[in-house]
């Protein structure tokens, strides 16, 4: 896989100015979400209001690493599961004025003449508004710049049929979402903490995140554990120690043998994933000229499958409760394994994330997503662009599965998986992708196997 980096040209007092929206008017919303500057979400509507949804989503970070626009607050497993549920109120909305396409909810299809710009921008702002109570996001941001889009559509029957159809669609997807298990207050020791041993990961410091994932409600999947993993490599297994080795010399934070780019790698994938896996996808939307119901289709697809895969990969994560690489080397000497040593002063070369290890998130994530576009499209072979705010630059794909490879490699590299739960994950993540394929989305005219971006 060839990797182009190239620091990034969308830089405070560089940005360069997007065209309005179609049917928005010339003047941009004075967003905290700006559009105006640069995103890729002033072009159309679906990608206007696909990157609201991020927005609220997805936090800012630390000193705004993960974007200063955003004002949410959803690590990545979370964000998943709610972008997933946004996209397809979003996807309902579309399909209801354009058919084609199975609805992912039961939705009336619309009169003739609807606008879709309001369509869209009252589903995703309805459903949005519908998840705040957990959601957390600022309510103020979220209504000026639904108001705001509104009036730059002409007022009349498109408009109001329009507005009709996104907020049906975006009250059908929340009623199959009501109580499914977003903002529990699970803890810990409600999902079985096993006690302190070799190979048992153990809580640090600060809040443990993706509590609730594990009894949440799949969006797709008939259940959480439906394609649940065997499990890590028993602790005295050779190949354990294999892996134990290798992220021991390449992810500590003073390695010798990690390569500077090697080590820019491991960090540009420590950006919220859900916010770069998303812009990606609106950048490729607009490259291949999707029409609106394709980036719609699209969008649900990819969303739908991430999500899923995170409340999997959460399941498997508090059922086996494995412990992360810098528990495992200071501890070794208590797993029994003669191939293994410890080191009670390793450290990662970051922070590692505050739940058990296996298996790996991000690689359960990105291939549900690469599952979903290659089911898409029909092919692996697709051209793909993402950035890191967390390193400022970009990196080019010429195949989507390069992307995962990329995935797993960098999580050992930073220091928080071992490469068996990376391809692990990447197994979790492809086999819901293609389930999602298979049973959501699909054509009205085929049963089992939709058309690819062919059909508008």
């Amino acid at each position: 896989m060839k990797t182009r980096l190239v620091v990034l040209a969308v830089l405070a007092g560089s940005v360069v100015l997007a065209a309005p929206a179609p049917g928005v008017g010339s003047a941009q919303p004075a967003t905290q979400c700006k559009p105006e500057a640069g995103f890729p979400a002033a072009t159309t509507p679906i990608a206007f209001w696909s990157t609201e949804a991020r927005c609220a989503i997805v936090p800012a970070g630390p000193g705004g690493v993960f974007g200063a626009e955003n004002f949410g607050n959803k690590f990545p497993g979370e964000a998943a599961v709610y972008m997933g549920i946004v996209h397809v109120a979003i996807y309902d909305a579309v399909v209801a004025i354009r058919g084609g396409y199975r609805p992912y909810a039961p939705t009336p299809a619309a009169p003739a003449g609807t606008s879709s710009a309001a369509a869209v921008a009252a589903a995703a702002y309805a459903t949005l508004a519908g998840l705040q109570p957990a959601l957390g996001a600022d309510q103020t941001i979220l209504d000026h710049d639904y108001a705001t889009y509104l009036a730059g559509i002409p007022d009349g029957r498109a408009k109001a049929n329009g507005i009709a159809v996104g907020e049906r669609a975006a009250a059908a997807v929340l009623a199959l979402r009501a109580d499914d298990g977003r903002g529990c207050s699970t803890t810990v020791t409600d999902l079985g903490q096993p006690p302190a041993g070799p190979g048992v990961w153990q809580p640090g410091p600060g809040p443990v995140l993706g509590l609730c994932l594990p009894g949440m409600r799949p969006l797709a999947l008939a259940s959480a554990s439906q394609l649940r993993p065997h499990g890590p490599r028993p602790l005295t297994s050779r190949k354990y120690a294999d892996d134990f080795n290798q992220v021991k010399e390449l992810g500590r934070i003073d390695s010798t043998s990690r390569t500077p780019e090697e080590t820019l790698e491991a960090r540009f994938w420590t950006d919220h994933d859900i916010r770069q896996w998303n812009d990606g996808m609106l950048r490729l939307a607009a490259a291949r000229g999707l029409s609106l119901v394709q980036t719609a289709r699209m969008l649900a697809m990819a969303h739908v499958a991430g999500g899923d895969a995170m409340i999997a990969c959460f399941d498997a994560k508090y059922h086996y409760w494995s412990w992360r690489p810098f528990q495992a080397i200071a501890q070794a000497d208590a797993d029994g394994n003669p191939r293994t040593l410890a080191d009670p002063g390793w450290q990662p070369l970051t922070t590692t994330p505050n739940f058990p290890e296996y298996p790996s998130a991000h690689a359960c994530h990105s291939m549900a997503v690469v599952a979903a576009l290659e089911a898409f499209f029909g092919t692996h072979d697709i051209a793909f662009t993402l950035d890191s705010r967390a390193t400022n630059t970009t990196r080019d794909y010429a195949r989507l599965d390069d992307i995962v490879a990329d995935v797993d490699l960098a999580r050992v590299l930073v220091g928080f998986h071992f490469m068996s739960s990376d391809l692990q994950g990447t197994s979790l993540g492809r086999k819901v992708g293609r389930y999602v394929d298979h049973h959501y989305f699909q054509p009205l005219h085929c049963r089992r196997h939709p058309h690819r971006s062919g059909d508008g």
